[in-house]
């Protein structure tokens, strides 16, 4: 009888206690000062994987983003604008992982105080998060994901763009072009430089089979001979089978669809170990590989050996002019050193989350998505632009750089032929 009539005492208290905690984990957002109005605070994440080799381009990329921020005194109106760089990455992959992706995606939706979500980097962890931030009606702003799908209707799988827009909304935009036309771009590049024979491997992820296809697809739309076309299993340490298979085929250049964090250094390797270099075969990769992780993965000395030619959804740094120009001076004046090809993407990111939050002018996330789809003629970093209807940028501006003496140097810029 003790024990009931102690039961009947604590359970109530114990239900008002755990009612007070789940109010207040509901209730509860970025700010943890009590004496802060959240009503005028508005939060921006970042999630890009912070761990692992892509670390020096996205440490550049977050730099862009917080000198955006800084140049407007992180105020926008009446608004306070709070930034948190969040990490997609874990230390055991070396790289984002969907687990990650889509929690900082959750956690961005969950906080009412956060407006705009700048990311990802990858084509792979947008599938993630894509989905769960529409639903949560939440502003996306990538620098770098480049995967067509996601915007394009006819351009991905057959249920993309729509499975990512079950709110019926467009919330994800990027400020980069997507790969419809990276991918083609470079084949016609590789036609100019005498290739005939073309072998094409890729990484058998969203971002490196979907820009690979769309090169191998244009390539013999052109009249290049497509040798084959493989995945590569990125866990294996070496591909020392398959260049003995491919140098058999004997391809006057290889196309690699993927990035650093996926074998592209090893590539470069072991096409060098099995004679697949010199005058006899030289290698293109894309964008994912714009970044000095790759050519330190491959060793500098190797590009003696193997010449290997970049395209770049834009132009290098030491080549941007007007806005672009003054960001990247005082990138170095404020950091010591010239920036990674994608820092002034999250640059340009941050300036298009000002306009939104400022042209929408209410801390209202409907509003500021809306704002940022309506934006035409931005006069930012990367010259003038508009969103189109799909999310996506009208800049078509590509280049291409061959790497030489352990960095990128700029060979060209690149245009679709009609």
């Amino acid at each position: 009888m003790a024990i009931v009539r102690l039961r009947s005492i604590l359970l109530p208290i114990i239900a008002g206690l755990s009612l007070g905690l789940l109010i207040g984990t509901g209730c509860k957002s970025s700010s943890t000062d009590p004496n802060k109005d959240d009503s005028k605070i508005i939060g921006i994440v970042s999630s890009l994987p912070r761990t692992g080799s892509a670390k020096a381009q996205t440490d550049s990329i977050v730099n862009g983003i917080r000198m955006a921020l800084e140049e407007v005194g992180n105020k926008v109106g009446d608004f306070t604008i709070e930034y948190e760089d969040l990490d997609d990455a874990t230390a055991s992959e070396g790289q984002w992982t969907p687990e990650r992706e889509a929690a900082n995606a959750k956690k961005a939706a969950r906080d009412m105080n956060v407006m705009v979500y700048i990311g990802p980097y990858n084509s792979g962890a947008a599938k993630n998060s894509i989905p769960i931030l529409n639903e949560a009606n939440v502003l996306m702003i990538s620098p770098a994901v480049t995967g067509p799908g996601f915007t394009k209707p006819g351009k991905g799988a057959p249920d993309e763009p729509g499975i990512y827009r079950k709110s019926g909304k467009i919330n994800f935009t990027r400020v980069v072009p997507a790969d419809d036309l990276q991918g083609p771009l470079a084949a016609d590049w590789a036609r100019s430089m005498g290739a005939k024979k073309v072998y094409v491997l890729d990484d058998a992820e969203v971002y490196g089979k979907g820009i690979a296809t769309l090169f191998g697809e244009h390539a013999q739309k052109i009249g290049l001979q497509v040798l084959g076309q493989q995945s590569i299993d990125t866990k294996q340490g070496e591909f020392s089978g398959l260049m003995g298979e491919i140098k058999r085929a004997n391809p006057d250049m290889i196309y690699f669809g993927g990035t650093s964090q996926t074998k592209a250094g090893q590539i470069v390797k072991d096409m060098i170990a099995a004679g697949l270099s010199g005058d006899k075969c030289f290698l293109i990769v894309p964008d994912g590989c714009y970044e000095k992780a790759f050519i330190q993965a491959a060793g500098a000395d190797a590009f003696n050996s193997l010449k290997v030619y970049v395209t770049f959804g834009g132009v290098p740094p030491e080549q941007l002019t007007g806005k672009g120009k003054n960001f990247v001076d005082n990138y170095k004046k404020k950091y010591g050193g010239m920036p990674e090809g994608y820092a002034v993407y999250g640059y340009e990111c941050g300036l298009v989350a000002i306009e939104a939050i400022k042209k929408a002018g209410k801390k209202d996330r409907n509003l500021i998505r809306e704002s940022a789809l309506s934006i035409k003629k931005f006069d930012g970093a990367l010259g003038l632009w508009d969103f189109d209807e799909n999310g996506d940028t009208t800049s078509t501006t590509m280049s291409g750089s061959i790497v030489k003496n352990g960095d990128f140097e700029f060979v060209k810029l690149l245009e679709l032929k009609k």
